[in-house]
Protein backbone atom coordinates (compact mmCIF):
# COMPACT_ATOMS: atom_id res chain seq x y z
CA UNK A 1 0.00 0.00 0.00
CA UNK A 2 1.40 3.51 -0.55
CA UNK A 3 1.65 6.24 1.35
CA UNK A 4 -0.77 7.79 -0.19
CA UNK A 5 -3.35 5.49 0.10
CA UNK A 6 -2.40 5.06 4.14
CA UNK A 7 -3.67 8.96 4.32
CA UNK A 8 -6.72 8.17 2.28
CA UNK A 9 -7.20 5.47 4.67
CA UNK A 10 -6.13 7.23 7.74
CA UNK A 11 -8.76 9.93 7.09
CA UNK A 12 -11.44 7.67 6.39
CA UNK A 13 -10.99 5.91 9.49
CA UNK A 14 -10.97 8.95 10.97
CA UNK A 15 -13.92 10.46 9.21
CA UNK A 16 -15.82 7.46 10.31
CA UNK A 17 -14.87 7.97 13.74
CA UNK A 18 -15.99 11.54 13.74
CA UNK A 19 -19.28 10.61 11.97
CA UNK A 20 -19.81 8.15 14.98
CA UNK A 21 -18.71 10.88 17.71
CA UNK A 22 -21.23 13.22 15.88
CA UNK A 23 -24.08 10.46 16.18
CA UNK A 24 -22.67 9.62 19.64
CA UNK A 25 -22.58 13.39 20.77
CA UNK A 26 -26.20 13.47 19.30
CA UNK A 27 -27.75 10.83 21.21
CA UNK A 28 -26.27 12.02 24.49
CA UNK A 29 -27.55 15.06 23.44
CA UNK A 30 -31.30 14.11 22.94
CA UNK A 31 -31.20 12.16 25.89
CA UNK A 32 -30.28 14.77 28.10
CA UNK A 33 -32.86 16.97 26.24
CA UNK A 34 -35.40 14.46 26.99
CA UNK A 35 -34.36 14.11 29.89
CA UNK A 36 -34.51 17.17 31.16
CA UNK A 37 -37.79 17.89 29.50
CA UNK A 38 -39.56 14.22 31.41
CA UNK A 39 -37.54 16.11 34.92
CA UNK A 40 -39.72 19.30 33.80
CA UNK A 41 -42.57 17.78 33.53
CA UNK A 42 -42.15 15.96 36.44
CA UNK A 43 -41.47 19.10 38.54
CA UNK A 44 -44.65 20.50 36.80
CA UNK A 45 -46.45 17.88 37.70
CA UNK A 46 -48.17 17.25 34.01
CA UNK A 47 -48.45 21.19 33.67
CA UNK A 48 -47.70 22.13 29.87
CA UNK A 49 -47.27 25.75 28.51
CA UNK A 50 -49.84 27.24 27.16
CA UNK A 51 -50.75 26.32 24.12
CA UNK A 52 -52.70 29.36 22.97
CA UNK A 53 -51.24 32.81 24.72
CA UNK A 54 -51.44 35.29 22.18
CA UNK A 55 -48.77 37.72 24.48
CA UNK A 56 -47.43 38.31 27.89
CA UNK A 57 -44.27 36.11 29.81
CA UNK A 58 -44.39 32.36 27.98
CA UNK A 59 -42.67 29.65 29.60
CA UNK A 60 -39.28 28.68 28.31
CA UNK A 61 -38.63 31.80 26.44
CA UNK A 62 -39.48 34.25 29.72
CA UNK A 63 -37.85 34.15 33.60
CA UNK A 64 -41.71 33.35 34.33
CA UNK A 65 -44.25 32.11 32.27
CA UNK A 66 -48.12 30.48 31.36
CA UNK A 67 -48.98 27.23 32.13
CA UNK A 68 -51.82 24.86 31.82
CA UNK A 69 -53.05 23.15 34.83
CA UNK A 70 -54.31 19.29 34.18
CA UNK A 71 -57.93 20.43 35.88
CA UNK A 72 -58.25 22.63 32.71
CA UNK A 73 -57.00 26.37 34.96
CA UNK A 74 -54.38 28.65 34.01
CA UNK A 75 -51.25 28.79 36.23
CA UNK A 76 -49.88 32.56 35.78
CA UNK A 77 -45.98 32.62 37.47
CA UNK A 78 -45.61 35.33 40.15
CA UNK A 79 -43.39 37.96 38.94
CA UNK A 80 -40.61 38.94 41.01
CA UNK A 81 -41.08 41.43 43.48
CA UNK A 82 -43.25 44.20 43.53
CA UNK A 83 -45.43 43.35 41.00
CA UNK A 84 -46.15 39.55 41.51
CA UNK A 85 -47.19 39.98 45.28
CA UNK A 86 -49.29 43.45 44.45
CA UNK A 87 -50.89 41.19 41.60
CA UNK A 88 -51.77 38.29 44.30
CA UNK A 89 -52.68 41.11 46.62
CA UNK A 90 -55.00 42.37 44.12
CA UNK A 91 -56.63 38.95 43.23
CA UNK A 92 -56.91 37.90 46.92
CA UNK A 93 -58.79 41.33 48.07
CA UNK A 94 -61.47 40.79 45.12
CA UNK A 95 -61.90 37.41 45.69
CA UNK A 96 -62.09 37.19 49.80
CA UNK A 97 -64.39 35.50 50.54
CA UNK A 98 -65.20 38.14 53.21
CA UNK A 99 -65.42 40.48 50.74
CA UNK A 100 -68.70 43.03 50.82
CA UNK A 101 -67.42 45.92 49.10
CA UNK A 102 -70.02 46.09 46.03
CA UNK A 103 -67.24 47.79 44.16
CA UNK A 104 -64.89 45.01 44.21
CA UNK A 105 -68.36 42.56 44.01
CA UNK A 106 -69.07 43.64 40.64
CA UNK A 107 -65.88 43.59 39.02
CA UNK A 108 -65.20 39.90 39.62
CA UNK A 109 -67.45 39.28 36.76
CA UNK A 110 -64.93 41.02 34.49
CA UNK A 111 -62.27 38.97 35.35
CA UNK A 112 -61.28 35.58 35.36
CA UNK A 113 -62.20 33.75 38.31
CA UNK A 114 -59.41 33.22 40.83
CA UNK A 115 -58.96 29.71 42.64
CA UNK A 116 -56.12 30.66 44.93
CA UNK A 117 -52.42 29.72 44.39
CA UNK A 118 -50.55 26.94 43.48
CA UNK A 119 -46.98 25.34 43.71
CA UNK A 120 -44.77 22.52 42.70
CA UNK A 121 -44.73 20.27 45.25
CA UNK A 122 -40.35 19.84 45.44
CA UNK A 123 -40.51 23.58 44.46
CA UNK A 124 -41.82 25.87 47.23
CA UNK A 125 -40.19 29.22 45.87
CA UNK A 126 -42.56 28.87 42.69
CA UNK A 127 -45.87 30.25 42.83
CA UNK A 128 -48.57 30.34 40.50
CA UNK A 129 -51.75 32.37 40.62
CA UNK A 130 -54.53 29.84 40.01
CA UNK A 131 -57.07 31.46 37.06
CA UNK A 132 -60.13 30.14 34.85
CA UNK A 133 -59.18 29.35 31.54
CA UNK A 134 -61.38 31.96 29.84
CA UNK A 135 -60.62 30.02 26.70
CA UNK A 136 -61.87 26.93 27.61
CA UNK A 137 -65.39 26.45 26.46
CA UNK A 138 -64.76 27.64 22.99
CA UNK A 139 -63.67 25.17 20.23
CA UNK A 140 -61.92 27.36 17.84
CA UNK A 141 -60.56 30.40 20.02
CA UNK A 142 -60.09 33.75 18.57
CA UNK A 143 -58.02 35.45 21.19
CA UNK A 144 -56.73 39.34 21.24
CA UNK A 145 -54.91 40.84 23.88
CA UNK A 146 -55.45 44.85 23.86
CA UNK A 147 -53.70 46.95 26.71
CA UNK A 148 -55.98 49.99 27.99
CA UNK A 149 -54.67 53.03 29.01
CA UNK A 150 -52.83 56.24 28.29
CA UNK A 151 -50.14 54.99 29.88
CA UNK A 152 -48.20 51.96 30.27
CA UNK A 153 -46.12 52.93 33.22
CA UNK A 154 -47.07 53.12 37.24
CA UNK A 155 -46.35 56.09 39.12
CA UNK A 156 -43.89 54.47 40.55
CA UNK A 157 -41.71 53.49 37.51
CA UNK A 158 -38.16 54.97 37.28
CA UNK A 159 -37.30 57.34 34.57
CA UNK A 160 -35.78 54.66 32.29
CA UNK A 161 -38.64 52.18 32.57
CA UNK A 162 -41.29 55.65 31.20
CA UNK A 163 -38.62 56.30 28.61
CA UNK A 164 -38.49 52.50 27.78
CA UNK A 165 -42.13 52.09 27.46
CA UNK A 166 -42.85 55.85 25.85
CA UNK A 167 -40.55 54.44 22.74
CA UNK A 168 -42.08 51.43 22.70
CA UNK A 169 -45.52 52.77 21.54
CA UNK A 170 -45.44 56.70 21.12
CA UNK A 171 -49.01 56.94 20.58
CA UNK A 172 -50.14 55.31 23.87
CA UNK A 173 -51.34 58.25 25.03
CA UNK A 174 -53.04 59.69 22.18
CA UNK A 175 -54.67 56.28 20.66
CA UNK A 176 -55.27 54.77 24.59
CA UNK A 177 -54.77 51.17 24.11
CA UNK A 178 -52.28 48.93 22.08
CA UNK A 179 -52.97 45.59 20.60
CA UNK A 180 -50.64 42.64 22.28
CA UNK A 181 -51.09 40.12 19.96
CA UNK A 182 -54.03 38.05 18.28
CA UNK A 183 -54.81 34.48 16.87
CA UNK A 184 -57.08 34.51 14.18
CA UNK A 185 -59.16 31.09 13.46
CA UNK A 186 -59.23 30.99 9.43
CA UNK A 187 -62.43 28.91 8.28
CA UNK A 188 -60.94 28.23 5.07
CA UNK A 189 -57.84 26.67 5.90
CA UNK A 190 -58.42 25.66 9.24
CA UNK A 191 -55.68 27.05 10.90
CA UNK A 192 -54.74 30.24 12.93
CA UNK A 193 -53.30 33.33 11.85
CA UNK A 194 -51.10 35.20 14.37
CA UNK A 195 -49.96 38.31 14.79
CA UNK A 196 -47.41 39.34 17.73
CA UNK A 197 -47.07 42.79 20.16
CA UNK A 198 -44.93 44.28 16.97
CA UNK A 199 -47.60 44.10 14.57
CA UNK A 200 -49.81 46.23 17.32
CA UNK A 201 -47.17 48.57 17.79
CA UNK A 202 -46.97 49.19 13.90
CA UNK A 203 -50.67 50.34 14.07
CA UNK A 204 -51.09 54.33 13.88
CA UNK A 205 -54.27 56.12 14.42
CA UNK A 206 -55.09 56.30 10.22
CA UNK A 207 -54.68 52.80 10.69
CA UNK A 208 -56.01 51.08 14.09
CA UNK A 209 -59.53 50.65 12.62
CA UNK A 210 -58.05 48.06 9.77
CA UNK A 211 -55.60 46.57 12.78
CA UNK A 212 -58.66 46.04 15.03
CA UNK A 213 -60.96 44.32 11.98
CA UNK A 214 -58.15 42.14 10.96
CA UNK A 215 -59.27 40.20 14.60
CA UNK A 216 -62.47 39.68 13.48
CA UNK A 217 -62.06 38.44 9.97
CA UNK A 218 -62.13 35.08 9.75
CA UNK A 219 -60.58 34.30 5.74
CA UNK A 220 -64.41 34.93 4.61
CA UNK A 221 -66.52 37.72 6.22
CA UNK A 222 -66.25 39.98 8.86
CA UNK A 223 -67.99 38.33 12.34
CA UNK A 224 -70.14 41.67 12.89
CA UNK A 225 -71.99 39.46 15.40
CA UNK A 226 -68.74 38.99 17.67
CA UNK A 227 -68.09 42.88 17.07
CA UNK A 228 -71.54 44.00 18.48
CA UNK A 229 -71.01 41.82 21.36
CA UNK A 230 -67.40 42.76 22.20
CA UNK A 231 -68.87 46.48 22.34
CA UNK A 232 -71.32 45.37 24.77
CA UNK A 233 -68.96 43.50 27.09
CA UNK A 234 -66.34 46.99 26.74
CA UNK A 235 -69.71 48.57 27.80
CA UNK A 236 -70.32 47.18 31.55
CA UNK A 237 -65.87 47.45 31.94
CA UNK A 238 -66.55 51.12 31.02
CA UNK A 239 -69.84 51.34 33.37
CA UNK A 240 -67.73 50.11 35.95
CA UNK A 241 -64.62 52.13 35.41
CA UNK A 242 -67.37 55.17 35.47
CA UNK A 243 -68.54 53.90 38.83
CA UNK A 244 -65.63 53.71 40.99
CA UNK A 245 -63.01 55.60 42.26
CA UNK A 246 -60.76 53.55 44.21
CA UNK A 247 -58.54 51.62 42.02
CA UNK A 248 -56.25 53.16 39.06
CA UNK A 249 -54.89 50.06 36.43
CA UNK A 250 -51.74 50.68 34.61
CA UNK A 251 -50.46 48.15 32.30
CA UNK A 252 -53.52 45.84 32.33
CA UNK A 253 -54.93 44.54 29.42
CA UNK A 254 -58.81 43.29 27.70
CA UNK A 255 -58.60 39.93 26.79
CA UNK A 256 -61.15 39.44 23.66
CA UNK A 257 -62.27 35.89 23.30
CA UNK A 258 -64.86 34.20 20.47
CA UNK A 259 -65.84 31.38 18.32
CA UNK A 260 -64.10 30.65 15.18
CA UNK A 261 -65.18 27.64 14.14
CA UNK A 262 -68.99 26.99 13.52
CA UNK A 263 -71.87 26.61 15.36
CA UNK A 264 -72.75 22.85 15.80
CA UNK A 265 -69.05 22.40 16.66
CA UNK A 266 -69.29 25.13 19.00
CA UNK A 267 -72.20 23.72 20.67
CA UNK A 268 -71.12 20.13 20.87
CA UNK A 269 -67.46 21.94 22.98
CA UNK A 270 -69.82 23.31 25.01
CA UNK A 271 -72.04 20.03 26.19
CA UNK A 272 -69.07 18.07 26.64
CA UNK A 273 -68.28 19.78 30.01
CA UNK A 274 -65.89 22.43 31.89
CA UNK A 275 -64.08 23.15 34.84
CA UNK A 276 -66.93 24.84 36.15
CA UNK A 277 -68.56 21.08 36.16
CA UNK A 278 -65.62 19.89 38.36
CA UNK A 279 -65.10 23.31 40.06
CA UNK A 280 -69.10 23.03 40.88
CA UNK A 281 -68.72 20.03 43.04
CA UNK A 282 -69.88 19.87 46.29
CA UNK A 283 -67.13 20.57 49.28
CA UNK A 284 -66.63 17.50 51.01
CA UNK A 285 -67.43 14.95 48.40
CA UNK A 286 -64.36 13.96 46.06
CA UNK A 287 -64.63 11.48 43.59
CA UNK A 288 -62.62 8.09 44.06
CA UNK A 289 -58.81 8.12 43.85
CA UNK A 290 -58.93 12.09 44.68
CA UNK A 291 -58.45 14.40 47.39
CA UNK A 292 -59.60 17.91 48.04
CA UNK A 293 -56.87 20.74 47.48
CA UNK A 294 -56.61 23.90 48.89
CA UNK A 295 -56.22 27.48 47.09
CA UNK A 296 -56.46 30.03 49.75
CA UNK A 297 -59.32 28.97 51.22
CA UNK A 298 -61.05 28.06 47.64
CA UNK A 299 -61.67 24.57 47.59
CA UNK A 300 -61.75 22.82 43.86
CA UNK A 301 -60.96 18.65 43.11
CA UNK A 302 -57.76 18.18 42.39
CA UNK A 303 -55.00 15.72 42.75
CA UNK A 304 -52.11 16.16 45.43
CA UNK A 305 -49.55 15.18 43.62
CA UNK A 306 -50.42 18.24 41.45
CA UNK A 307 -48.73 20.48 44.00
CA UNK A 308 -49.51 21.93 47.52
CA UNK A 309 -51.61 24.84 48.09
CA UNK A 310 -52.01 27.01 51.16
CA UNK A 311 -54.59 26.07 53.57
CA UNK A 312 -55.51 29.82 55.09
CA UNK A 313 -55.62 32.92 53.49
CA UNK A 314 -54.71 34.90 56.25
CA UNK A 315 -52.27 33.03 57.17
CA UNK A 316 -50.76 32.25 54.03
CA UNK A 317 -50.24 35.70 52.60
CA UNK A 318 -47.19 37.10 54.71
CA UNK A 319 -45.71 33.56 54.13
CA UNK A 320 -45.82 33.91 50.50
CA UNK A 321 -44.76 37.44 50.42
CA UNK A 322 -41.43 36.17 52.49
CA UNK A 323 -40.98 32.47 50.30
CA UNK A 324 -41.16 34.48 47.08
CA UNK A 325 -39.42 36.89 47.59
CA UNK A 326 -36.26 34.61 49.11
CA UNK A 327 -36.99 32.86 46.21
CA UNK A 328 -35.92 35.65 44.21
CA UNK A 329 -32.92 37.54 42.71
CA UNK A 330 -31.57 40.16 45.05
CA UNK A 331 -31.59 42.65 41.84
CA UNK A 332 -35.07 43.03 42.18
CA UNK A 333 -36.27 46.66 43.95
CA UNK A 334 -38.50 46.58 47.13
CA UNK A 335 -41.59 47.00 47.20
CA UNK A 336 -43.02 50.48 47.63
CA UNK A 337 -45.96 51.59 49.56
CA UNK A 338 -49.34 51.58 47.70
CA UNK A 339 -49.80 55.50 48.03
CA UNK A 340 -52.84 57.52 46.61
CA UNK A 341 -52.36 58.49 42.94
CA UNK A 342 -54.62 61.22 41.94
CA UNK A 343 -52.78 62.98 38.91
CA UNK A 344 -55.60 64.36 36.52
CA UNK A 345 -55.02 63.43 33.05
CA UNK A 346 -55.31 65.33 29.37
CA UNK A 347 -58.16 63.43 27.87
CA UNK A 348 -58.19 66.19 24.74
CA UNK A 349 -56.08 64.76 22.01
CA UNK A 350 -58.23 62.46 20.77
CA UNK A 351 -62.10 63.56 21.53
CA UNK A 352 -64.41 60.27 21.24
CA UNK A 353 -67.98 60.33 19.77
CA UNK A 354 -68.80 57.79 22.48
CA UNK A 355 -70.66 59.53 25.67
CA UNK A 356 -70.06 59.02 28.67
CA UNK A 357 -72.97 56.28 29.77
CA UNK A 358 -71.42 54.56 26.60
CA UNK A 359 -75.05 53.80 25.54
CA UNK A 360 -74.95 55.78 21.64
CA UNK A 361 -74.05 52.11 20.21
CA UNK A 362 -77.47 50.65 21.92
CA UNK A 363 -79.91 51.12 18.82
CA UNK A 364 -77.37 49.44 16.52
CA UNK A 365 -76.50 46.50 17.96
CA UNK A 366 -79.84 45.69 18.72
CA UNK A 367 -80.10 46.06 14.98
CA UNK A 368 -77.09 43.78 14.93
CA UNK A 369 -78.54 41.49 17.40
CA UNK A 370 -81.83 41.18 15.18
CA UNK A 371 -79.76 39.76 12.69
CA UNK A 372 -77.33 37.54 14.47
CA UNK A 373 -77.32 33.57 14.23
CA UNK A 374 -79.72 32.04 17.63
CA UNK A 375 -76.22 30.55 18.51
CA UNK A 376 -73.96 33.62 18.50
CA UNK A 377 -76.25 35.50 20.54
CA UNK A 378 -75.61 33.67 23.63
CA UNK A 379 -73.09 35.25 26.10
CA UNK A 380 -70.60 32.60 26.11
CA UNK A 381 -69.89 33.06 22.80
CA UNK A 382 -67.72 36.33 23.30
CA UNK A 383 -66.19 36.87 26.64
CA UNK A 384 -64.40 40.18 27.08
CA UNK A 385 -62.32 39.41 30.73
CA UNK A 386 -59.96 42.24 32.20
CA UNK A 387 -56.12 40.19 33.28
CA UNK A 388 -52.47 41.42 34.48
CA UNK A 389 -52.87 43.57 37.87
CA UNK A 390 -49.25 43.79 38.58
CA UNK A 391 -49.73 47.76 38.45
CA UNK A 392 -53.42 48.51 40.33
CA UNK A 393 -52.81 51.18 43.06
CA UNK A 394 -55.81 52.42 45.55
CA UNK A 395 -56.81 55.96 44.51
CA UNK A 396 -59.36 58.45 44.94
CA UNK A 397 -59.98 59.51 41.86
CA UNK A 398 -62.03 58.06 38.63
CA UNK A 399 -59.28 56.09 36.32
CA UNK A 400 -59.33 58.49 33.53
CA UNK A 401 -56.22 57.07 31.64
CA UNK A 402 -58.45 53.54 31.46
CA UNK A 403 -61.49 55.43 30.78
CA UNK A 404 -59.69 57.44 27.90
CA UNK A 405 -58.57 54.40 25.97
CA UNK A 406 -61.99 52.42 26.79
CA UNK A 407 -63.91 54.75 25.23
CA UNK A 408 -61.91 55.14 22.07
CA UNK A 409 -61.33 51.10 21.68
CA UNK A 410 -65.16 51.66 21.52
CA UNK A 411 -65.08 54.61 19.07
CA UNK A 412 -63.12 51.93 16.67
CA UNK A 413 -64.83 48.98 17.23
CA UNK A 414 -68.23 51.02 16.98
CA UNK A 415 -67.00 52.09 13.30
CA UNK A 416 -65.95 48.44 12.33
CA UNK A 417 -69.43 47.62 13.21
CA UNK A 418 -71.09 50.58 11.17
CA UNK A 419 -69.17 49.61 7.61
Amino acid sequence: MTTQHQIVDSSLTLGQNQIVSCDSDRSASEKEKRKSQDGSQKHLNGCVPLSHQVAGHKYGVDKVGILQHPDGTVLKQLQPPPRGPRELKFYSMVYDEHCCDPVLLDLQMHLPKYYGTWTPADAPNDLYLKLDDVTRKFNKPCIMDVKIGQKSYDPYALKEKKDQQIRKYPLMEEIGFLVLGMRIYQVNTDSYETHDQHYGRGLIKETIKDGLTKFFFNGNSVRKDAIAASIQKVQKILQWFQSQSQLHFYASSLLFVYEGSSQQTAQTKRKAGSLADVSAAPKGCPTDGEVLEYNNNVCVIGSMENGRTMTSLGQSLSNMYALHKKGCSQGHHNDVPLEIETSEQDNSLWKCTTPPNGNDNKPQLEKESHHMPAVMQKPNEVEVRMIDFAHVFPSNTKDEGYVYGLKNLLTVLQQILNN
